[in-house]
């Protein structure tokens, strides 16, 4: 499903719009540094779903572009039989994050979806977007446009949170074949969840509205089909589930409007609490972001708070753009990764005669603990051990969180007299040693916690004869 929220600055303490969310699909995700690049002419990318997807289709190739940005993202290796690696959230150097959230459309339309689909898949579209869009707005119509030229690959129905520091756009694929969308711009004084991502009424006697986009047939096609005969126009009623907000899309959004009235607005703890709450999250969540959407004074300092599960059972640490890369114990490691069980690593098998140093960097690798397998560790121990468990851990988290706040603010404002000054070298030296020095902070503390937490439910006897398990997504 995945899950984001969206607050407008005029809500922000800091004066600055927020995205936060989590990637929500059954398998390993890591996080990732991806520098600018050029290509030359006639490249192509590959894109679309093969025949082995649950709703298949043909993979295709797209002209590349000259340039592409440097960026940074999640990464994941397995849903619904799409391609690896399949990427979700991020941001790129023009401050452009990316939030993708299923959305379904309405079963006639995933019904007539042809079995020989081509185009964008969601993860193309969300990958192409930190690759070239410029802003929010530019990142909607770079998918349209190629939706438009390419067809798009469904699983059917997603939708896609594209935001700046001026504003945000929710952006929904129907499925269908028929290149059907619509999106809708979130202004300053927005607070939007998507889960799943919704657009509710669209001022179709409007075309020129400066808050809504949509496909050229996104009126013709439901009038063709019955669907909508004038009036109103509700883009769920008439193309996804007729829903509308599901219940904690509602229940977020009113949570977070009421802390917003409160004097101090909503602060990161406020959005860091968004994503973490069990209400929302649990074992489904791959990882947990949160991007302040701020316009810095050079695009090496524009960040990312990280945590390599759902928050529930992770702290966040920041990554930034400039830094070269993230900590390994952060990136790939086979734990969860689809096709990774028939593969062998033992250095005797890698060539003969000799060592492939090739076949060092995935071994390296899993030399290290994977963050995401030790959270995932604490979040079976607190679902078992109950409330209070997860209470104990909240506040470690919090209180973490609240302190490296503040030191990442000293440091931010340290390294941008660096680089005013000429030393940039050292002061991106000094933002990668930052940020993994506080990532494996974090990383030791849920590994402490699960060490106590597993000595509790040691001593507590039979899991069988205790008090229920903490519930986790109660609001899914």
């Amino acid at each position: 499903m995945s899950y984001a929220i969206y607050i407008g600055r005029n809500h922000s303490r800091t004066s600055h719009a927020w995205l936060g969310g989590y990637g929500d699909e059954p398998s390993s995700h890591w996080l990732e540094i991806v520098p600018a690049a050029d290509h030359p002419a006639g490249a192509t990318i590959g894109v679309g779903v093969g025949a082995e997807a649950d709703m298949p289709g043909v993979r295709s190739s797209i002209p590349q572009v000259g340039h592409t940005l440097r960026h940074m993202r999640v990464s994941y290796s397995y849903y619904k039989g799409v391609p690896a690696p399949i990427t979700n959230g991020g941001v790129n150097e023009k401050g452009v994050a990316v939030r993708d959230v299923w959305s379904t459309s309405r079963d006639e339309l995933i019904a007539m979806t042809p079995v020989d689909q081509t185009g964008p898949n969601y993860s193309d579209l969300a990958r192409v977007a930190l690759e070239r869009a410029g802003t929010a707005r530019a990142a909607v119509e770079i998918c349209g446009a190629l939706i438009a030229e390419h067809g798009e690959s469904t699983y059917g129905g997603n939708s896609h949170l594209f935001a700046d520091a001026d504003e945000a756009w929710v952006m929904i694929q129907f499925a269908g074949g028929k290149g059907l969308w619509v999106a809708e711009r979130l202004g300053p004084d927005a607070i939007r969840a998507s889960r799943p991502g919704y657009v509710l009424e669209v001022p179709v006697d409007t075309p020129d509205h400066p808050d809504f986009l949509w496909s050229p047939n996104f009126v013709s096609f439901a009038r063709e089909m019955g669907w909508y005969a004038g009036g109103p126009f509700d883009a769920n009623t008439v193309y996804g589930d007729g829903k509308g907000r599901w219940d904690g899309v509602c229940w977020i959004e009113a949570e977070m409007a009421e802390r917003a009235a409160r004097a101090g607005k909503i602060g990161i703890e406020d959005v860091i609490w968004a994503v973490r709450t069990e209400r929302l999250t649990g074992d489904t969540a791959g990882y947990g972001q949160v991007v302040p959407l701020v316009t810095p004074a050079d695009p090496d300092l524009y960040m990312m708070w990280h945590a390599p599960t759902g928050a529930i059972a992770a702290p966040f640490a920041p990554v930034f753009l400039g830094q070269r890369d993230v900590p390994a114990e952060f990136g790939p490691h086979r734990y969860l990764t689809t096709g990774e069980s028939h593969r062998f690593m033992d250095l005797r098998k890698a060539v003969s005669g000799g060592v492939d140093t090739v076949s060092l960097v995935p071994q390296a690798a899993e030399a290290t603990r994977s963050a995401v397998a030790e959270s995932k560790r604490l979040m079976y121990l607190l679902h078992l051990l109950g409330e209070d468990a997860l209470a104990r851990a909240t506040r470690a988290f919090a209180a973490r969180e609240a302190a490296l706040a503040g030191r990442t603010e000293r440091l931010q404002r340290v390294v941008e007299a660096a680089l005013a000054a000429g030393l940039r070298e050292d002061a991106l030296g000094l933002l990668g040693e930052f940020s993994a020095s506080e990532f494996r902070a974090g990383l030791d503390m849920v590994m402490a916690l699960a060490g106590g937490f597993a000595a509790e439910l040691s001593a507590l006897g039979p899991v069988e004869a205790r008090q229920e398990p903490v519930a986790f997504l109660q609001l899914w």
